[in-house]
């Protein structure tokens, strides 16, 4: 079973993403899932899962709003592509619900139970928003959505919308405290829950440091 098809397809509609969800990030984000999945379900280059897995990994974010205006016409090309794959019926359906049920937005009013595949992919997609390249990655979409780096004035926020996520008014420096020091907390696997509280930590470190740099006095 071959993925050149899917990765062909990830790379021409995310190559030049620069918000943070180009296709170096569908690679990390698969080589961290198939290792998860490895590791926590003991599973070999054999099992069908695996495959699940990376090219649920590599499509993932073809979708998203935040790479395409147009999700509809994108899942039909998806489907047609997995139409050709040597797969299952199940595997290919799976693929497409990972795809369409994994995102944190989607997550946040209504929680979506994965299958053991993509419980991986999540925690994989996830582990990417952490550590040194999820700091990168939070500063790059940040300047891409004409974020301010951080203003005291503007506080941090409860998410409790998918409308709140997508629309309030935030900082790069809020984003931290508003998600990404949450996620290691909503891990499914015991690989991704280990490897989510030692990228945190990196984060907190950061945060810690940036603070102390930035504590300008008005009267100064």
């Amino acid at each position: 079973m071959s993925l050149d098809d899917i990765k062909s397809f990830s790379k021409e509609n995310m190559a030049f993403d620069p918000s943070g969800h180009d296709f170096l990030h569908a690679q990390r984000v698969a080589k961290l899932a198939q290792k998860i999945y490895t590791e926590d379900f003991k599973k070999d280059e054999t099992d069908i899962g695996l495959y699940v897995v990376k090219a649920a990994s590599y499509l993932h974010d073809t979708i998203d709003e935040k790479v395409t205006t147009d999700k509809k016409n994108r899942l039909r090309e998806i489907r047609i592509i997995l139409s050709h794959e040597n797969i299952t019926t199940p595997a290919r359906e799976d693929i497409l619900d990972i795809i369409q049920h994994m995102s944190y937005a989607d997550n946040i009013e209504h929680h979506y139970q994965l299958s053991n595949e993509g419980k991986c992919v999540q925690d994989a997609d996830r582990l990417d928003a952490l550590g040194a390249i999820g700091i990168a990655r939070a500063f790059a979409y940040g300047g891409h959505a004409g974020q301010e780096i951080y203003d005291p004035k503007i506080l941090v926020k409860e998410i409790k919308t998918h409308d709140d996520y997508r629309h309030h008014k935030s900082t790069t420096i809020n984003h931290f405290y508003e998600k990404l020091l949450k996620l290691a907390s909503l891990m499914n696997t015991r690989t991704g829950k280990q490897e989510a509280l030692r990228r945190t930590k990196y984060m907190r470190d950061f945060l810690s440091e940036f603070q102390m740099e930035t504590d300008v006095k008005d009267e100064c």
